[in-house]
């Protein structure tokens, strides 16, 4: 490894996401090697200044930091085992998503080999690479993302350590991910409802926006409504909440509208209500979630 004031780092795997984070170490001045397992991917980063390497060994072999990002941790392992040998001494990143417990697998194999290992989930899409916006969360030895901070935060302005545990990552891109993705059906399921009758998405857009605002301003309640285990029910309650998505599935199922998720809620509200919620608030629909029948 040649000198450089800048710590250099290897990049395994270059889809979409992969080509964006070796051009985000490019442009912070790391000297960034490639390697893809099929070739015809990476001419632009070369012709940028990144170095190609023919196999993952010569990559890691190059570089002080070793980030991989592929399809899966199968994937993942696989090209791993090929440079083994080659990764002690080094801190591999691990950006590719899965679950807590294939993290803490691929911990413990990397600790097996004494390799500083920390785990990461990217939580923005691909042009936000780079920007001060982009969120990375990263989990795992402390003082690894300590030393390597600068380096990490050349994906991101918002990179940040959220834990020891190297399935924590994982744990807050799941979760984030999980209102994420359930918001953007309600969204999608509303406007489709409102088509059924004729209106137009963007009559109903800024009244979804409205609402939007609404939900962000109830995060940090609900948040320390399930900490404390305590949902007060003096403005709002669980059964009235209910009887408010009971007339949304009627609606939809009236109009040939796929009700599953909807029918989801009610079923974790009436739960809740069977365990004696009833009065509390809409938090309250948790015991529900974490009882299924």
């Amino acid at each position: 490894m040649t000198k450089h004031p800048l710590p250099s780092v290897t990049v395994l795997g270059l889809g979409s996401m992969g080509q964006a984070l070796a051009g985000a170490f490019l442009d912070a001045g790391h000297p960034t090697t490639i390697w893809n397992r099929s070739d015809g991917k990476g001419d632009g980063l070369v012709a940028r200044g990144a170095v190609r390497a023919a196999t993952p060994g010569e990559a890691v072999r190059a570089s002080e930091v070793v980030v991989v990002c592929v399809v899966d941790y199968d994937a993942a392992q696989a090209v791993l085992d090929r440079a083994a040998g080659d990764l002690p001494g080094r801190l591999l990143v691990n950006l590719t998503s899965d679950t807590p417990e294939r993290a803490r697998e691929a911990a413990a194999w990397a600790e097996a080999l004494g390799v500083d290992y920390l785990d990461g989930a990217v939580m923005v899409p691909v042009p936000m690479i780079g920007t001060p916006d982009a969120l990375v969360f990263h989990s795992g030895a402390r003082s690894a993302y300590d030393k390597y901070e600068t380096t990490l935060r050349a994906l991101g302005g918002q990179s940040t350590h959220v834990g020891e545990d190297p399935g924590l990552a994982a744990v807050y891109d799941l979760s984030v991910l999980d209102f994420f993705w359930t918001a953007m059906h309600g969204m999608v399921h509303g406007f489709a409802l409102a088509a059924t009758e004729g209106v137009p998405g963007a009559a109903v857009a800024p009244y979804m926006k409205a609402l939007a605002g609404l939900l962000a301003s109830v995060v940090d309640g609900t948040a320390e409504d399930l900490d404390s285990g305590e949902f007060p029910g003096d403005l709002d309650n669980l059964t009235v909440e209910a009887a408010n998505v009971r007339h949304l599935v009627r609606a939809a199922e009236h109009r040939g509208l796929d009700a599953a998720v909807l029918r989801g809620v009610l079923t974790a509200a009436d739960r809740s209500i069977g365990l004696g919620h009833g009065a509390d608030n809409w938090s309250s629909i948790v015991e529900g979630i974490r009882n299924p029948a």
